[in-house]
């Protein structure tokens, strides 16, 4: 397979890379695909990565007949961690968004993003606030990121999230920069439920976030996902236990004392079981 063409845009706009991992997403990763081909910004590659899917994932996203999208599929299953850093490994765009093969933006997210990146040089990601769909793209909730606005120091928001919650996981809401995911090393494979709050939160000790409150990507609850599981209890002690390593590989970042730390988890407790009972999800 080849590898898709930059678009020249106007004004030489920085090239902008979305990263797909995908696993069993047959049924709507093509949604997930033309949501972001629709976009007002157009200097974008878009990079499919298929983790050994049992379906026929890859055949639907191949058959997408655009030159800026570019597919592969693994030799074997590299499990969530895996493929999202084999997805980072294949960009080539300044700046990355990752979405997962079920996930909707907006048209104007990307160039809204892009402005703001190259307005603030120490902004290392922009973060904006996420409506929930269910399976019928129906909205269902939302999540909302930190209570300020514009650009706020990100060590702010990373030791602010530990008490009370997390305000930078889910992929989706963040457009980073490449430079950033490189210094951090990508994803920690040590984790399997928290990859994305650990991999954000180490972004945002590196400089400032910049806070945007508009819904303009969209997180599809779908039974069976890591999101359910979590809400819906079963994989809640695994969460909890992930969060407590959270805490501990952060601590002297952030300058956590022995109570802080016990705190964190205990008030995560408590998110894990309202955001069940406020979604409603069933595990």
């Amino acid at each position: 397979m080849t590898e898709p063409a930059t678009v020249e845009a106007e004004g030489g706009a920085p090239l902008v890379s979305v990263c797909i991992p995908a696993y069993n997403n047959a049924s709507t990763i093509r949604d997930t695909v033309e949501s972001v081909l629709a976009s007002d910004y157009k200097n974008i590659e878009v990079i499919i990565v298929d983790d050994c899917s049992s379906d026929d994932t890859f055949d639907v996203a191949e058959a997408i007949d655009d030159e800026r999208v570019f597919v592969c599929k693994n030799y074997d299953n590299l499990g969530m961690a895996g493929n999202w850093n084999r997805c980072l490994s294949c960009c080539k765009g300044e700046y990355i968004r990752l979405l997962c093969a079920d996930d909707r933006i907006d048209a104007d997210l990307i160039s809204t993003e892009v402005g703001i990146l190259d307005e603030h040089p120490r902004v290392v990601m922009v973060s904006t606030d996420t409506a929930f769909i269910n399976e019928a793209g129906e909205v269902v909730g939302h999540y909302d990121r930190y209570k300020k606005n514009g650009v706020v120091p990100g060590r702010e928001i990373f030791k602010s999230s530990l008490f009370t919650r997390d305000y930078l996981g889910a992929p989706l809401a963040n457009l980073f920069r490449k430079s950033a995911a490189e210094a951090v090393g990508g994803f920690d494979t040590s984790f399997s439920y928290i990859i994305d709050y650990d991999f954000f939160g180490g972004i945002a000790l590196l400089g400032d976030v910049y806070v945007l409150h508009e819904k303009k990507n969209y997180f599809m609850l779908r039974s069976g996902s890591n999101t359910s599981r979590v809400l819906g209890g079963a994989g809640s002690a695994d969460y909890i236990r992930e969060h407590r390593l959270l805490v501990e590989k952060y601590a002297g970042a952030l300058g956590l004392g022995g109570f802080e730390k016990w705190l964190s988890v205990m008030i995560r407790r408590a998110t894990v079981f309202l955001g069940g009972i406020y979604l409603g999800v069933k595990g």
